[in-house]
């Protein structure tokens, strides 16, 4: 099996990430719900988000910064993004289960390649892919507790999950480009989808967050 396969083989199936997502399930059904949904990064207002007491910003990458496996920004979102790196000046960063994590990206050579292309935005390397680990490097990173930071991603199971069990404000986007993505995560995505439709059914409310309230009022366009 070369390195590449391997490695394509990894991103679409997380056999550990999948046990994780199980026992979560049956466990704390609730960190499944995101504080806010939104279309994409465009319905935020980052610096109202900025006022309100955020000191920083976490973005998943695929399909919520850049189309899946590029290594480029999805291209209507360039003002968005620029907006948000002026509100949150060096406090801007991707954590990403493809690049920077180092079982896939070992040298950093993709993280570089994406940092480049969104002007500098730092891609933090780890070593755990969401849902699992800590958020220890974040707060490293960012000088700040997890309480004052924003995930956006698109995915319940990583994104969602991952920012809950850690204190982030959680934000979950659309898919930016369903058509790019391998059969199996689509699937995956559908399965999310109606596990969370039946919690929200029974009345199932996200994690507390001291901060929603006031973040409620810093976005457009609520799904």
């Amino acid at each position: 099996m070369t390195a590449s396969f391997r490695r394509a083989l990894g991103q679409r199936f997380n056999p550990a990430g999948i046990l994780f997502t199980v026992s979560v399930a049956l466990r704390q059904p609730h960190l499944f719900l995101p504080h806010l949904s939104v279309r994409d990064m465009r319905s935020i207002d980052w610096a109202a988000l900025r006022q309100v007491g955020f000191r920083g910003v976490v973005l998943d990458k695929d399909n919520t910064l850049t189309a899946p496996y590029s290594r480029s920004l999805w291209p209507p979102l360039a003002d968005s993004l620029r907006e948000c790196v002026q509100a949150f000046p060096g406090q801007v960063a991707v954590f990403s289960n493809s690049a920077g994590l180092r079982e896939y990206d070992p040298d950093g050579s993709e993280a570089r390649e994406l940092e480049e292309s969104i002007e500098g935005i730092h891609v933090i390397r780890h070593e755990a892919k969401k849902p699992a680990g800590s958020a220890e490097e974040i707060e490293r990173v960012f000088g700040c507790p997890t309480s004052e930071l924003v995930m956006v991603g698109d995915r319940y199971f990583t994104d969602v999950v991952y920012g809950n069990k850690n204190g982030f404000l959680t934000i979950l986007t659309e898919p930016l480009c369903l058509s790019k993505e391998p059969f199996v995560v689509q699937q995956v995505r559908k399965f999310e989808s109606f596990l969370v439709s039946l919690w929200k059914c029974k009345r199932l409310k996200p994690v507390e967050h001291p901060l929603r309230c006031e973040a409620m009022k810093c976005v457009k366009d609520l799904v």
